[in-house]
C-alpha cells in the first residue's frame, strides 16, 4: 500500500476519531459536541490530539471527557481503514484539514468558535481558505428578477476581487457560483452533499485548474443529501464570508430563511443584506424587521467592498448605541476605574468574607443593576471570557461582579472547565 502523508499527526488522530471511513458500523465516530468535550479535556490535561496515540493515556482522557474508553480505543485502531480512505481521497484530488492546523479557516474559528467543524474535506486552491467576500444565498426556486440579481452581485464581486461564497445547491447558490466562475472570479463553495460529484462538473473543473475555486465540506466527500446537513451547512457559508446577501427567502420556511434568521440572532453577526423591490418573497421583508439591511444601490460597482464596509460600520454603531452600556447606570461622579479595580485573580480565596471585602469599594446600586444583565446571559453556562465579550467589558471588570454574585449565591461557579451558571433559584 502507498504511504499516505497527513498534514500532521493531530489531523490523523482527528480523522480516526471523527471521520467516516468506509461502511463500518460497529463504532460511531465522535459527534461535534463529543469532540468539543474531548478537546476541552485535552486542554485541561495539557495534551494535543496526537498524544492520544499513546494508549496508556486513553483511560485518563476518557474519564475527563466522559467518553467510553473502549469506543475511543476502537476509533483510534482504524488505521487500515483510514489508509484506504486517504488513498481514495488523494486519487480524487481531495485533501483534508483539521481544526488543529494553522491554515484552518480563521473565519470559521473566530465566528463559530467550538462549533467550527473538526474536519474539512477540500478540493481546489488551499490559498482560498482565508475566506472573505460575500455569501450569496437564496431559495432553490428563484424568480427571474432574483436570478438576474444574483448574477449581477456575483459579477460585481469578481470585478472588485471579492470571493463569492455559496452552497452549490440548485437555484440561487448555483447561479451565483456559476456567474462568478464564468468571469474568472474567486469562488468558494460550502457543500452539504457529494463534494466529489460537485468537483467533476465542467465549470468547476475549469475553475479548479485555474486556481479560482475552492470546494469544502465538513461531511464525507461522498455523503448523500440530508436536510439536516444542509441546514447545518448554512452557518458555515455565513462564517466563511465577510458579508451576506439574501436574494430570496420564504418567511418561516426553508433553509435560506432559517440560516439568515440564525445569523441575525448571533451576538456578533455578519452584516446581512437582502434584495428589496417589487414582487420580492415575503421572507425578504421579514428579515429586514429582524435586523437585515437593504441591498444598496451601488454607485461604484467596482468598489463594492468599500461601500459595504461603510454600511456595516454604520450598522455596528447603531447597534452599539441601541444597547445599554453596562456602566450607563453608574453614579456620574464615579469613574469606571473606581467602579472596578482590577485584580490578578478575584478567586484567589475560598471565603465569602474575603470576596465581599475585596469588592466593598463597588457601589451596591451598580452591582444591583449589573446582576440582572449577567443573569439574563446565563441561560446556558458561560465562561467569563464569553460573558465579557457579550457584555462588551473587560474580563477584569466582569470578574468583580462574578465574585460578588458567586459569594451571594446568585450564580454558581462550575469547574472542568471553569464556567458560570444560574443557581436553581434563578433557573426559571
Amino acid at each position: 500500500m502507498q504511504k499516505v502523508v497527513f498534514p500532521s499527526e493531530d489531523t490523523k488522530v482527528i480523522l480516526l476519531l471523527c471521520g467516516v471511513l468506509g461502511k463500518e458500523s460497529n463504532v460511531q465516530p465522535l459527534t461535534q459536541s463529543e469532540y468539543t468535550s474531548l478537546v476541552r479535556s485535552l486542554i485541561m490535561l495539557e495534551m494535543r490530539p496526537c498524544d492520544m496515540l499513546n494508549s496508556n493515556r486513553i483511560p485518563e482522557i476518557a474519564e475527563y471527557s466522559k467518553l467510553d474508553t473502549q469506543r475511543l480505543d476502537a476509533l483510534l485502531s482504524r488505521g487500515v481503514q483510514l489508509g484506504f480512505a486517504a488513498e481514495e481521497w488523494d486519487r480524487n484530488g481531495i485533501w483534508v484539514i483539521s481544526r488543529s492546523e494553522a491554515d484552518y479557516p480563521g473565519h470559521l474559528k473566530k465566528h463559530l468558535k467550538d462549533k467550527a467543524p473538526p474536519l474539512l474535506f477540500c478540493i481546489g486552491n488551499p490559498n482560498l481558505l482565508t475566506g472573505g467576500g460575500i455569501a450569496i444565498v437564496g431559495s432553490r426556486n428563484v424568480d427571474k428578477q432574483g436570478e438576474l440579481f444574483a448574477r449581477q452581485v456575483a459579477r460585481q464581486c469578481a470585478m472588485d476581487g471579492m470571493p463569492v461564497v455559496s452552497g452549490g445547491a440548485r437555484g440561487v447558490d448555483q447561479i451565483a457560483m456559476n456567474a462568478s466562475m464564468e468571469v474568472g472570479g474567486i469562488t468558494i463553495g460550502v457543500i452539504a452533499d457529494n463534494l466529489l460529484k460537485k468537483s467533476l462538473e465542467r465549470k468547476a473543473r475549469k475553475a479548479i485548474s485555474s486556481g479560482n475555486l475552492l470546494l469544502l465540506s465538513p461531511y464525507h466527500p461522498k455523503a448523500g443529501f440530508k436536510v439536516g446537513t444542509a441546514m447545518a451547512r448554512n452557518k458555515l457559508i455565513y462564517a466563511m464570508a465577510d458579508y451576506a446577501v439574501v436574494v430570496s427567502a420564504e418567511a418561516g420556511q426553508g433553509g435560506t430563511w432559517a440560516g439568515a434568521r440564525e445569523e441575525l440572532k448571533r451576538e456578533n453577526s455578519r452584516p446581512v443584506f437582502v434584495r428589496t423591490g417589487e414582487n420580492i418573497p415575503s421572507g425578504n421583508s421579514k428579515l429586514l424587521e429582524l435586523g437585515a439591511m437593504k441591498w444598496p444601490e451601488l454607485n461604484e460597482p467596482e468598489h463594492i467592498n468599500q461601500q459595504l464596509s461603510e454600511l456595516a460600520k454604520k450598522r455596528k454603531s447603531r447597534r452599539k448605541a441601541e444597547q445599554q452600556n453596562l456602566f450607563d447606570f453608574a453614579d456620574p461622579g464615579i469613574t469606571v476605574t473606581q467602579q472596578v479595580r482590577e485584580t490578578d485573580n478575584p478567586y484567589s480565596t475560598n471565603t465569602k468574607t474575603r470576596q465581599r471585602n475585596e469588592t466593598d469599594n463597588i457601589p451596591p446600586s451598580v452591582y444591583q443593576a449589573v446582576l440582572p444583565v449577567i443573569l439574563a446571559k446565563l441561560s446556558t453556562p458561560k465562561s467569563s471570557a464569553e460573558l465579557a465579550e457579550q457584555l462588551d467589558v473587560t474580563k477584569a471588570q466582569l470578574n468583580k461582579w462574578l465574585a460578588i454574585a458567586v459569594a451571594d449565591k446568585a450564580i454558581r461557579k462550575l469547574s472542568r472547565p471553569v464556567r458560570y451558571a444560574l443557581t436553581k433559584d434563578n433557573d426559571s
